[in-house]
C-alpha cells in the first residue's frame, strides 16, 4: 500500500472518530437540557442570594409575618406541600417549581405525560412546593401571584389541571405577565369549573400570599440551588444525567412491584 493510501485511510479513521465524538457531545448536551435544565433558573445563584438578602426586610417578610393560610389538603411541615396522586402510592416525587421559571417548563414538557400516567394509575404521588425564585432575581410578583392562584385552584380541587395550564401558557422569563390577576383568572377559564367567584376572590385578595412566602423560605432553608428541584425518594434526580422519563417510569414501576 502506498504512503498516500495509508495516509488517506488514517485521515478517514480520524474523521470518523471525530464525528463519533461530536455525536457523543451532542447527546450529552441534549440530556443536560432535559434533565439538568434547572441551572437555567439559578439566575447566577450568588447574585440571587444577594438580592434575597438585600430584600429580606421587604414585601416577602411582611407577607410571611401575616396569617399563613395553607390551601385545602396541603401536607407536610407547615402545610407547604400540595399533593397530587393517591396517598397509597408506593413512590413519592417532590417537586420545587416556580411558574416563571423556563427550566421548570422544560421539565414539565418532558416529564408531565409520564407523571400523569403514574399518578392516575396509583403508582406515584407528587408533592409540589411553589417558590418565587424569579421574582427575587428579576423583580416583579408573577411567581408569587401565580403560586397563590395555583393554591386557590387547590382549594377548588383543580390544582393539577391549573398547574399544567400555567406552564403551557408561561410568558418569557423577563415578562412579569403573571403579576396580572386578570391574566391568571383568564387562564382559569381553560380549566372546567375553576373560574368561580370564590376563585376570583382568592386570587385578587392574595389569600395564600403568606403561604407562598413561607414555601419559598423553606426552599431557601433547604439549600437547593435552583428550580426545578426534583427529588425522588429523597434523591435529587436532576443530578442524574442518564435520567429520562422512561427510566423514571421503570423506577416507579419497580417500587410498586407486588402491589
Amino acid at each position: 500500500m502506498s504512503e498516500k493510501n495509508r495516509e488517506g485511510k488514517r485521515t478517514a479513521r480520524e474523521r470518523l472518530a471525530d464525528e463519533r465524538e461530536k455525536q457523543k457531545k451532542a447527546e450529552k448536551r441534549r440530556r443536560g437540557l432535559i434533565v439538568g435544565a434547572s441551572v437555567l433558573c439559578v439566575l447566577g445563584l450568588a447574585a440571587v442570594i444577594g438580592v434575597i438578602a438585600a430584600n429580606s426586610g421587604g414585601d416577602d417578610e411582611s407577607e410571611a409575618s401575616g396569617p399563613v393560610v395553607a390551601p385545602s389538603g396541603a401536607l407536610g411541615k407547615d402545610g407547604l406541600a400540595i399533593p397530587v396522586g393517591k396517598e397509597s402510592a408506593k413512590a413519592t416525587l417532590t417537586v420545587w417549581e416556580d411558574f416563571r421559571c423556563p427550566a421548570c417548563k422544560v421539565f414539565e414538557q418532558n416529564y408531565s405525560p409520564t407523571i400523569h400516567e403514574l399518578t392516575e394509575s396509583g403508582q406515584l404521588k407528587v408533592e409540589y412546593h411553589l417558590v418565587t425564585l424569579i421574582d427575587n432575581g428579576l423583580g416583579g410578583t408573577g411567581s408569587r401571584n401565580a403560586a397563590n392562584a395555583a393554591a386557590c385552584a387547590q382549594d377548588a380541587g383543580k390544582f393539577a389541571a391549573y398547574h399544567d395550564v400555567l406552564f403551557e401558557n408561561q410568558p418569557p422569563e423577563s415578562d412579569d405577565a403573571f403579576a396580572d390577576d386578570g391574566k391568571l383568572i383568564e387562564l382559569a377559564g381553560k380549566v372546567d369549573g375553576l373560574d368561580t367567584p370564590a376563585f376570583r376572590a382568592c386570587v385578587e385578595d392574595g389569600t395564600h400570599n403568606s403561604w407562598v412566602a413561607k414555601s419559598h423560605e423553606a426552599f431557601q432553608k433547604g439549600g437547593f440551588s435552583g428550580t426545578p428541584t426534583v427529588l425522588y425518594e429523597g434523591e435529587n434526580i436532576n443530578q442524574d444525567r442518564s435520567m429520562t422519563p422512561e427510566k423514571f417510569k421503570r423506577m416507579v414501576e419497580e417500587a410498586n412491584k407486588g402491589q
